[in-house]
């Protein structure tokens, strides 16, 4: 945090130039985007205006003009908002973040190798993670691709049966078993099911 009065005055500055770089096309993005981050942030913290007027030290005239959008922000007013929201000041005047996401299944994107689907379950990548959900055909089989020395799979049987097949080994797992096992090896999924589509779901922990 800036410690001295040519801190405070530096690290304002950087954040102007941000703002205006970001919105120098359209001012009004700007208004708007304040406005509902101010209201979404303070009906989180489950507060009215007047509390959080309180909070940050502004007059509440001030505070309803925000949530309004007619309001026309220093830096200072900023500042004091985002310390009283806990938030930083970029995080006020950016577009609005949306509580909830609807995925459509028809926008997930399934990878298909040999015989299978390969479905992800979480639609933004994590660090270190990934997890996913496979269909295998009816007595199909899919080779799993070794990834990075140190690597865990966490493998759970959906329905149907699936068989790993890795170190010259074989494990058969029902609906509901699971199986943990080194990620960064040759190994093939197989269905032994020449009647019935297997699903498993498989999270692999990649080595930090």
């Amino acid at each position: 945090m800036p410690e001295s009065v040519h801190e405070v005055g530096c690290y304002s500055n950087r954040i102007a130039i941000k703002i205006a770089s970001r919105y120098s096309g359209d001012m009004h993005d700007l208004s708007r985007n304040l406005a509902e981050n101010v209201r979404r942030l303070r009906k989180a913290h489950n507060m009215s205006q007047q509390q959080m007027a309180d909070l940050s030290g502004l007059p509440r005239p001030t505070w309803a003009s925000l949530e309004s959008g007619g309001a026309n922000p220093t830096l200072t007013v900023l500042a004091k908002v985002a310390q009283a929201l806990q938030v930083s000041m970029e995080e006020l005047t950016g577009a609005p973040r949306s509580e909830v996401q609807h995925i459509r299944a028809r926008d997930v994107k399934v990878k298909r190798r040999q015989n299978g689907a390969i479905r992800p379950l979480i639609p933004d990548a994590l660090p270190g993670l990934e997890i996913t959900r496979t269909e295998l055909e009816a007595g199909g089989q899919m080779l799993g691709i070794p990834h990075t020395q140190g690597t865990r799979e966490y493998l759970t049987c959906e329905s149907g049966q699936v068989e790993l097949i890795a170190a010259g080994e074989k494990w058969l797992l029902e609906e509901g078993d699971m199986l943990i096992f080194r990620g960064d090896q040759r190994h093939t999924y197989r269905n032994p099911d020449p009647a019935r589509v297997s699903v498993s779901v498989s999270v692999v922990c990649f080595a930090a």
